[in-house]
């Protein structure tokens, strides 16, 4: 009796194993590949699949996008300026079967070749170009990393440029030329406005040449401004001192004039002609006798 509760107890064991070794769960995002005596079968779909024990054998293909960083590259560019690269990677499986027949392992054989493309397509671009064109730079990456894994079943969705280390002494010399670029600007900047200035100059000269009226008016308001500040300084502008001298030459003229129309000599100052005066005796006058006497 105790023998035939342990053989059933082994039978049920086996069974179980069996049972465990056969029934196989394939997900949602994953593809089943099953071989039957070293031959492929086909593919899985997801769900809870039935295999035959030690005939028959499933790899699981995860058919999710993979993130795969590039380590750094030391490359020299076509200007040969040395400079190290990193970069990422973004691949899909789309066929299980290529990527479990045709290749021993996908994600090793994609992170040699992306570095050996990262290599390539950057040493044939000049250090500007690099720089400046990564969008290109990463579409020539992904053409070549396409046409050799699509034998492999794996597409390659996205690569991209993440790091870029200049030497120190490029780094220099690169801001020297953006500080000089920068000054450049500057100075044309400023040219620019000195030009804008000196025609917006004429047109008020211009102006105050029609009016001349305009160019008192700025004089006195300046003075205004500058009174503001409640200093002891005062400025009289250069055109009223020439005012004042037109001024003073032409009363100069005037008297010149009047002199020679009326010479000196034949006029005598009011201030020097003698005044008619009625001589006043000292001898006081007689006065009336009294009483009506003579």
């Amino acid at each position: 009796m105790k023998a035939l509760i342990v053989v059933l107890v082994v039978v049920v064991l086996l069974v179980l194993l069996g049972l465990a070794m056969a029934l196989k769960i394939v997900k949602q995002y994953e593809r089943g590949v099953q071989f039957r005596l070293g031959r492929l079968k086909g593919t899985r779909n997801p769900g809870l699949r039935l295999i035959i024990p030690f005939a028959d054998v499933l790899h699981r293909v995860s058919l999710r996008i993979v993130t795969m960083p590039i380590q750094s590259q030391g490359i020299i560019t076509r200007d040969n300026v040395s400079v190290d690269v990193s970069a990422v990677a973004y691949f899909r499986i789309v066929d299980a079967v290529k990527s479990v027949i045709a290749i021993e392992n996908v994600r090793a054989a994609i992170d040699q070749i992306a570095q050996t493309t990262l290599r390539k397509v950057v040493g044939q671009h000049t250090l500007d170009q690099t720089l400046s064109e990564t969008d290109q730079i990463n579409l020539d990456i992904r053409k070549i990393l396409d046409v050799t894994t699509v034998e492999w079943g794996v597409e390659v969705t996205l690569v991209e440029l993440k790091d870029i280390q200049l030497p120190d002494t490029m780094k220099r010399a690169m801001a020297k030329q953006a500080e000089a670029e920068r000054e450049k600007r500057a100075k044309i900047i400023n040219a620019e406005g000195e030009s804008l200035a000196a025609a917006a100059l004429g047109q008020a000269s211009d102006t105050m040449m029609a009016h001349p009226l305009a160019l008192q008016l700025r004089n006195l308001q300046s003075l205004v401004e500058i009174g503001v500040d409640k200093n002891t300084t005062v400025v009289f502008p250069a055109p009223l001192m020439t005012t004042i001298t037109e001024l003073g030459a032409f009363i100069a003229s005037e008297r010149t004039a009047a002199d020679r129309a009326f010479p000196p000599a034949s006029r005598t100052p009011a201030s020097r002609t003698p005044a008619s005066r009625t001589p006043v005796s000292s001898t006081p006058a007689p006065r009336p006798a009294a009483n009506g006497a003579s």
